[in-house]
């Protein structure tokens, strides 16, 4: 028997149930880990409840424990997020400054230092609660150790193992490697902490870009001038 015409331009009866998913939206995971790392970025580990968290999301705070038991494991989870997206970006710069430092020249060695340091400062300009999340750690140098072992040292470490590359070749001078790391890496911090100032008291656009391009060429200076060899003119920034 031939269904009518009326059957079969008629559409399909709807399915009752849940309906689908959003394969585009964020998960209830990522969604309490941006959130969690805003608040644990604005008040620090102590400062921010899991229920805070929750309210912030829009769910129950059972949710909350169900993806993450313990705020301890929501606070590590919100670092390893961080690093994740430090390492994807800092991994290729850092790459290319271990190459230049085991067999280029000096020159290159200089260089790839400048893509480093732009390339970090770009992600902290991109991901400036990498920034307090970190600076409210750092306010109890005692607590919370791990992190740092598991989320900052390793990349550190690396940069500092290129230069010491670069001054075994003789291709500069560099002692204290573990100091010119660290030093550069709070010098990037105190950068973005001085534009959220900057925006805090309403300050405009064409200002904040204006600090950012003079941060990069600070940047530059110092290590142009603290790697450029004895006599020579450093290395154009």
């Amino acid at each position: 028997m031939r269904k009518s015409e009326e059957d079969v331009s008629a559409p399909p009866a709807r399915r009752r149930g849940r309906p689908p998913r959003d394969r585009s939206a964020p998960s209830t995971s990522d969604r309490i880990l941006a959130a969690a790392t805003d608040l644990f970025a604005r008040h620090g580990a102590d400062g921010a409840s899991m229920r805070d968290i929750a309210a912030r999301v829009g769910i129950d705070v059972s949710s909350v424990h169900h993806h993450f038991p313990s705020k301890a494991s929501l606070y590590d989870a919100c670092f390893a997020r961080v690093f994740e997206l430090e390492r994807a970006t800092l991994t290729p710069p850092v790459r290319a400054l271990l190459a230049a430092a085991r067999s280029g020249p000096a020159a290159d060695v200089v260089r790839a230092m400048h893509d480093l340091v732009d390339a970090f400062a770009d992600f902290l300009d991109d991901h400036p609660q990498t920034t307090f999340l970190w600076l409210r750690r750092w306010l109890d140098p005692g607590l919370h150790l791990s992190l740092d072992e598991a989320y900052s040292l390793p990349i550190y470490g690396e940069i500092e193992r290129a230069l010491l590359a670069a001054a075994t070749r003789g291709l500069l001078v560099e002692p204290t490697p573990h100091i010119t790391v660290r030093g550069l890496v709070w010098a990037a911090h105190g950068h973005v902490t001085s534009l959220a100032a900057l925006t805090a008291r309403g300050g405009d656009p064409v200002t904040a870009d204006r600090e950012r391009r003079e941060f990069r060429a600070y940047a530059h200076r110092f290590v142009d001038r603290l790697y450029a060899p004895p006599g020579a003119s450093a290395v154009d920034g």
